[in-house]
């Protein structure tokens, strides 16, 4: 079952049933288990052996990212009891007076925030939530921008997380430099570009359609079942500063932590800092460090009380149970599929290769295998982790267009992060919103693709003419026509 077309499976039936049932634990269990089943040959004891040996590894190996998230759910539940969330959608109801600008304040956020997409999804959802409710901006709405601009930007952002992990990448034996090959990559990084785009256009337009046009005119926020139920009496003691110090020291010191981790302080320099850093391991210490100061600049003040705060870490880890989960699920679905498994990547390789003589579609074709690959496993770190040293291997160093075919690979992988209910950022854009997991993803999916039309375009003309500026072109041109049949469309209806 390895390294064949049986290895889709397990993602497949996890997906399927997901959207099918609404139930992402149950599914994702599934999956896991027929993935399981399929690798020990339907041993029943095996099958649950390897399971729960691959849950253990993962979840010991991304250790960071669950106290990263607990920390930051105790940061979060901190602001909301001392009143501060409150006092600033007060006063930014005042700075900000229409729902757009609400979404354009949420959108620019979400750009700033270009360090890490964890990071990225859960503080602007923690700091955004009281504005866009007050303007009665969906959860659904609200997830999808945060999504659109955590992924999409880390990855064209050289200063970021995402830029080491494609650095790193690159097989030992290469003789590119990671960092030159990712700057390379960001003219052509068609999905994050034309994303970015098309966030702009909706909130601008103010037009939706599809799953999000029936959510939006539902008038209900869609909040997680699991938020409503929870009733916190707030402090009145709370100011707007108690929201945006603790929030500015969590930057501050997480990016802080990345070049500490990076080797700063050992004579690196901040580009090799970055790219050499342990981004989880510094999350968790920039979030620790950001609670300890947000303890000594609560308490002695009297925002809140010791025991509200230290009744916080309960409120907070309980916030983040729900993310927690679905991300060890997750992690154990991709682990399955993994190498040492059921190699999706060894059979995505294989058809890879087969298509290797058709090389003006190898752009296209990469994107939409890495699209698939993401979509199905979850994951885009991964994705590009295994078809990256594909891509080189096909063309060698010193092709002229490996630039465009990584930067095809990065597109592919996003889009297929951005559609996958599997995937963390999607978990992570849900959590930071607040919204309900599998409304998040539906209604996001109809604007991914949409997207991946001019993306399909543009890296078809990149193949056929060898150019990758030329493709930009040829997207960008895709895209603009797109969002005139959608100025178009929504004339009609509402004339």
């Amino acid at each position: 079952m390895s390294a064949t077309i049986w290895s889709i499976l397990p993602p497949v039936i996890a997906i399927v049933l997901a959207l099918i049932t609404k139930e992402v634990y149950m599914s994702l269990l599934i999956g896991i288990l027929s993935g399981a089943l399929l690798y020990t040959k339907f041993g029943f004891i095996s099958s649950i052996e390897t399971t729960f040996q691959i849950m253990g590894d993962k979840i010991g190996g991304n250790a960071d990212i669950l106290i990263f998230l607990v920390l930051l759910g105790i940061l979060v539940a901190l602001i909301t009891k001392s009143g501060a969330s409150k006092a600033y959608g007060d006063w930014a109801s005042r700075s900000i007076k229409t729902k757009k600008g609400s979404l354009l304040a949420t959108a620019a956020l979400g750009v700033l925030i270009f360090v890490d997409d964890y990071f990225n999804c859960l503080t602007v959802g923690t700091v955004m939530r009281p504005v866009t409710d007050r303007y009665k901006v969906t959860r659904a709405k609200l997830a999808y921008i945060i999504d659109s601009t955590a992924a999409p930007v880390c990855i064209i952002a050289p200063i970021s997380s995402w830029a080491a992990a494609v650095g790193s990448s690159l097989p030992e034996n290469s003789s590119l430099d990671g960092f030159s090959l990712f700057l390379r990559t960001i003219p052509f990084n068609f999905y994050a570009l034309f994303t970015l785009a098309f966030v702009l256009f909706i909130i601008l337009s103010g037009i939706d359609y599809s799953k999000m046009k029936v959510v939006e005119e539902s008038g209900e926020l869609g909040i997680e079942e699991s938020v409503k139920e929870q009733s916190v009496d707030v402090s009145s003691n709370g100011k707007v500063i108690d929201l945006i110090l603790p929030i500015a020291v969590l930057i501050i010191s997480c990016i802080a932590m990345m070049l500490y981790t990076g080797g700063i302080l050992e004579g690196a320099n901040i580009i090799d800092a970055f790219a050499d850093c342990s981004s989880a391991r510094s999350l968790v210490m920039g979030s620790f460090i950001a609670l300890v100061v947000t303890f000594f600049f609560y308490i002695p003040r009297k925002v809140i009380s010791f025991s509200e705060f230290c009744g916080c870490f309960v409120t907070g880890f309980k916030a983040m149970t729900s993310a927690v989960m679905i991300l060890c699920l997750a992690w154990t679905l991709s682990g399955i599929c993994s190498a040492d498994y059921l190699d999706i990547g060894g059979f995505v390789s294989a058809v890879i290769n087969g298509n290797a003589m058709v090389s003006m579609l190898l752009p296209l074709l990469f994107f939409l295998v890495a699209l698939g690959l993401a979509f199905a496993t979850g994951t885009s770190w991964g994705t590009f982790g295994i078809l990256i040293p594909i891509a080189l291997a096909i063309f060698g160093d010193a092709s002229a267009v490996i630039p465009v075919c990584v930067a095809a690979i990065l597109s592919g992988a996003v889009c297929g992060d951005h559609i996958s209910p599997i995937s963390d950022t999607t978990i992570l854009s849900s959590a930071g919103a607040q919204c309900k997991h599998i409304e998040h993803v539906s209604t996001q999916i109809p604007y991914a693709l949409t997207v991946c039309i001019p993306c399909a375009v543009g890296f078809l003309t990149a193949g056929l003419v060898s150019n990758g500026f030329i493709g930009l072109v040829a997207g960008a041109v895709t895209l603009a026509v797109i969002f005139v049949v959608l100025l178009s469309m929504a004339k009609k209806q509402n004339a």
